[in-house]
């Protein structure tokens, strides 16, 4: 398992990516189609970014709390704690469903720029194992 400090520089680079990519797409957007575009990738990034942070702070937890249990009872902690982490995970995709169809009723929203925003995290993890990989595969053929 990698040390925390690894694991939090590595979160705090797919944060750091996914907020320039929400910066890039939101002025990109402002001037290549509309400001209801970059509101819109605001609001995506938005959403995407706490769904993120909330899955983090979910893992870690179920991380600790399994850890901390005494070796005869893991079992059944690992079990509960998988159930409560897939509830937790479906009830929190079922909010954020929900706060988007009620943005996109309330608000003059684009939802391809909506989408946008919601591909940052994505985009970001992707860039990074990419970056990571070609630096372990350059270190291991030296």
């Amino acid at each position: 398992m990698a040390s925390p400090t690894r694991e939090h520089k590595i979160f705090r680079s797919v944060q750091s990516v996914s907020l320039i990519l929400t910066i890039l797409f939101a002025i990109g957007g402002y001037y290549l189609r509309s400001q209801v575009f970059a509101v819109s990738v605001l609001f995506g990034s938005a959403l995407v970014n706490g769904s993120f942070w909330i899955l983090r702070r979910d893992a870690e937890q179920v991380l600790n709390r399994v850890a901390a249990s005494a070796a005869e009872s893991s079992r059944a902690v690992q079990r509960m704690e998988r159930i409560r982490f897939i509830v937790k995970f479906y009830a929190k995709l079922i909010v954020l469903g929900l706060l988007l169809y009620a943005a996109s009723t309330r608000m003059q929203l684009d939802m391809i720029g909506v989408a946008l925003g919601l591909s940052t995290v994505m985009l970001s993890v992707i860039g990074i194992v990419l970056g990571g990989g070609r630096k372990l595969y350059s270190v291991q053929s030296v």
